[in-house]
């Protein structure tokens, strides 16, 4: 079975821990993660990635320039983006849809339906 790769981004590890550990009873998925956009987008190197799963707030690079960066690339324009925050000012939220970002969740979620929206965002059944 050929897995679909998902990038998690988020400055805290614990962050990526909870959402790692969510994620991972998903068979179908092989998880990466980064501290920051900046380490991130050394993922976009031609490999593929299927899914990216990222901040808002982080140092270095934020997830509105990451995504900016990855929606500019050919191979990357595409791909679903799930942006996971804690941001509440509508007008980032906004600015997050008005680069294409697929989906916004705020922080705290709901396990299930998180999970379903991976789902979904990935074609999975």
């Amino acid at each position: 079975m050929i897995k679909k790769k998902v990038l998690i981004v988020d400055d805290f590890e614990n962050t990526r821990w909870i959402v790692q550990q969510i994620l991972q009873k998903e068979e179908e998925l092989e998880l990466m993660t980064a501290g920051n956009g900046k380490e991130a987008l050394q993922f976009f190197n031609g490999e593929t990635i299927d899914l990216l799963i990222t901040d808002l707030n982080m140092p270095e690079m934020d997830g509105i320039e990451l995504v900016q960066k990855v929606r500019a690339s050919d191979k990357y324009r595409f791909i679903p983006i799930i942006m996971l925050t804690t941001e509440r000012n509508p007008e980032k939220k906004q600015k997050a849809l008005d680069i294409k970002v697929t989906t916004w969740i705020q922080k705290p979620f709901e396990q299930g339906t998180f999970r379903k929206i991976v789902r979904k965002a990935l074609r999975l059944k």
